[in-house]
């Protein structure tokens, strides 16, 4: 069985330095993150050993009076409001993130009408979207429907969806109010474009694809539709442990990835995983 690795996965450096920066705090006193820090349990794990506790956006009960912002970044309102309660806080949000915020801040005051594109209650789409009351987040094409009547729209869209169906969003809203003026800021971040990219490579050469990452994670979740769209048997694990639990009978070609916010030492731990199932696989044959 040949194994073959994307050629853009895993940690990318939003999420790598926001996992860095909680380490550090740590290292100086108590520290509770509001929220998870990146949405894989792995790396959650290490956190909690070295005494890294979770809070939540709105319980003004942490564990410490120091709190971090997770790397999904959080509204205004929610800053002010902890601030106002007298916490210290660090700020872990993504700089691509961050510059999604400015540019929705930007259309809203320039006078369009806010529309996100992503899934509705996730935490970065939350914290987009707090500070604007009447803004709509649209999730896919059936979501069009509900989006009222304005003159003027601004979309940006969360950092992690694919920018292919981002695009598709943007001209079926223009189709649905040739009217109005549709104004689109792409905020799709590079390291989800590259992955998305390594993948559509990765989907040519094999005939089956594990896709490690944390379940809850929205770029993960968004490569695993990827693969299963395309036709190909797909394995989201988030450790290499689940993987004895896989039938890889008739695989010859295994492709190998990772969501944005799972750690190297988990995808090569996978891949030592799968070299020697091909081996043992090889001697049997």
């Amino acid at each position: 069985m040949k194994i073959v690795l994307a050629q853009h996965f895993g940690l990318c450096f939003g999420v790598r330095d926001a996992i860095a920066q909680a380490e550090e705090l740590a290292r100086h006193g108590p520290l509770t993150i509001l929220g998870e820090l990146v949405h894989n349990p792995v790396v959650l794990e290490r956190l909690r050993t070295i005494g890294v506790r979770e809070g939540s956006l709105d319980n003004l009960t942490p564990h410490s009076d120091r709190v971090m912002i997770t790397a999904h970044g959080a509204s205004d309102l929610q800053r002010r409001k902890w601030l106002a309660a007298g916490f210290e806080i660090a700020d872990g949000t993504c700089p691509l993130v961050r510059q999604a915020h400015e540019q929705l801040k930007r259309l809203v005051a320039a006078g369009y009408f806010p529309v996100v594109i992503g899934k509705p209650g996730h935490v970065e789409v939350r914290g987009l979207t707090e500070d604007f009351l009447d803004a709509v987040v649209l999730e896919d094409l059936s979501d069009i429907p509900k989006l009222p009547a304005h003159d003027r729209y601004g979309i940006i869209s969360q950092t992690t969806q694919p920018i292919d169906r981002v695009r598709c969003m943007v001209e079926a809203i223009r189709a649905a109010h040739p009217k109005a003026e549709v104004l689109f800021v792409d905020t799709v971040c590079k390291p989800t474009r590259e992955r998305q990219a390594a993948l559509e490579s990765l989907i040519a050469q094999a005939d089956a694809i594990i896709v490690v990452g944390g379940h809850e994670s929205n770029n993960t979740r968004q490569l695993v539709t990827t693969c299963r769209a395309a036709g190909r048997r797909t394995l989201h694990i988030e450790r290499p442990n689940e993987i004895d639990e896989i039938d890889f009978t008739g695989v010859q070609t295994l492709g190998l990835t990772a969501g944005t916010s799972t750690l190297p030492e988990t995808v090569e731990a996978v891949f030592r995983r799968l070299q020697e199932i091909s081996s043992t696989k090889s001697t049997n044959s």
